[in-house]
C-alpha cells in the first residue's frame, strides 16, 4: 500500500503516506459545500502535476550538474461542471538561474513527460509556462 485516507467528518480527510508517516489534510472547497480550509482533492491533483514536473526536472538537472534549488511553480486549477471535473491546469515554472538553450530544452521536455502529466486525462488542458531568469 502507498497511503491511507481517513474521513475525519465535516468533508475533511487525512491522508497518511505509509512509508514515511507524513500526513496532509483535504477539505471540500467552498464552491462544493466545504470550508476550503485546506487543499481540496482536486487541488492535490493539480499541485501533484507541478510537484512531479519539478521532481523529475530535479533528477535530470542533478545528472547535468545543474542546481535547481529555489525553482517554484505556481498552479491554477480550473473546474468544469456536468460532470464536475478538472478542465484545466496552469503551471508557471520560475527558475532562479540562467540556463543555456540545450539545458532549457532538456529540462522542459523532462517536465512535460513526467508521470503525472502522462497520467492525467487527455481532456484536461495543461498550460505549462517556463520562465528562466
Amino acid at each position: 500500500m502507498t497511503s491511507k485516507v481517513t474521513y475525519l467528518g465535516n468533508l475533511r480527510t487525512e491522508s497518511t503516506h505509509l512509508k514515511s508517516g507524513n500526513t496532509f489534510i483535504t477539505d471540500a472547497p467552498t464552491d462544493n459545500n466545504g470550508k476550503g480550509e485546506a487543499f481540496s482533492p482536486t487541488d492535490t491533483v493539480a499541485t501533484g502535476l507541478a510537484s512531479c514536473m519539478i521532481t523529475v526536472m530535479g533528477i535530470k538537472a542533478r545528472d547535468m550538474d545543474v542546481d535547481m534549488t529555489g525553482t517554484t511553480a505556481k498552479v491554477t486549477k480550473t473546474m468544469a461542471s456536468n460532470p464536475r471535473r478538472i478542465s484545466k491546469i496552469e503551471v508557471v515554472l520560475d527558475f532562479p538561474f540562467q540556463a543555456n538553450e540545450k539545458t532549457r530544452k532538456i529540462l522542459e521536455h523532462t517536465a512535460n513527460t513526467c508521470p503525472v502529466h502522462y497520467s492525467l486525462h487527455p481532456d484536461i488542458e495543461k498550460d505549462i509556462t517556463f520562465y528562466w531568469s
